[in-house]
């Protein structure tokens, strides 16, 4: 009968809810291992860690809340207070665990960073360059200075001439534009001087018709005079 109510003692299922969160809690904590640090994918998976960090240090407060007020109650025996609490000493040892692994996740991608961007010279133990003196350093700073430069100088001459690639198709399209105009203009011209051609052919073409009629008028005309006159 006390087993059975064991297994319905609701702070139990509270704590295997905290050891599956704690589980879950790792399981992110290695995929976000795996992610380079500047990516989206890293950036949520700590924001979600983050959040479930705090949740777990939370629910961990209610289960010691809760065993205090049972203990108090004597709803549980002095044993079974005793083997809760350090149940609960073992979750608050892991939750300090994954923050502190949290934050070192963070600082070992710096590292790894700092090292593939200073090459192989680095010396990740002392956090700094190995085997170099000052004036090496000195000369090795001077060099990525002028690395630098002259990659910006690169960068000033593509743009250069970029802007000119772009100022010579302003000009070509200003030079089409005026093309076209032109070709819009002489259109509109052309038009007009066909509809004056047109208005002229059917002036003529009236003309040509009247001059026809009165031909025939004074044929007749004639006609008539000379059998009157027989």
């Amino acid at each position: 009968m006390a087993l059975l109510l064991l297994e319905e003692d609701p702070w139990i299922l509270e704590h295997e809810s905290c050891e599956k969160l704690q589980r879950e809690i790792m399981s992110q904590l290695t995929e976000r291992q795996r992610h380079p640090r500047t990516s989206q994918k890293y950036a949520q998976i700590s924001a979600d860690i983050r959040l479930r960090l705090k949740q777990f240090n939370n629910e961990l407060q209610q289960l010691r809340l809760k065993l205090d007020t049972s203990s108090t109650s004597t709803a549980i025996t002095a044993a079974e207070s005793e083997r809760r609490t350090r149940q609960i000493e073992v979750l608050m040892t892991k939750a300090t665990q994954m923050q502190k692994l949290f934050e070192e996740q963070l600082s070992m991608k710096r590292m790894e960073e700092r090292t593939e961007l200073l090459g192989a010279d680095w010396d990740e133990a002392s956090g700094g360059p190995s085997n170099l003196s000052f004036d090496d350093m000195r000369a090795r700073q001077k060099q990525m200075l002028g690395e630098q430069e002259k990659g910006l100088e690169s960068l000033s001459k593509i743009i250069s001439r970029q802007k000119n690639i772009a100022s010579t198709i302003s000009n070509e399209v200003d030079y089409h534009n005026e093309i076209l105009d032109d070709i819009g203009t002489q259109i509109d011209n052309t038009d007009q001087r066909v509809r004056v051609e047109t208005d002229r052919v059917g002036v003529v073409d009236r003309k040509d018709n009247t001059c026809g009629y009165w031909v025939v008028i004074i044929i007749l005309f004639i006609s008539i005079i000379v059998v009157a006159t027989l």
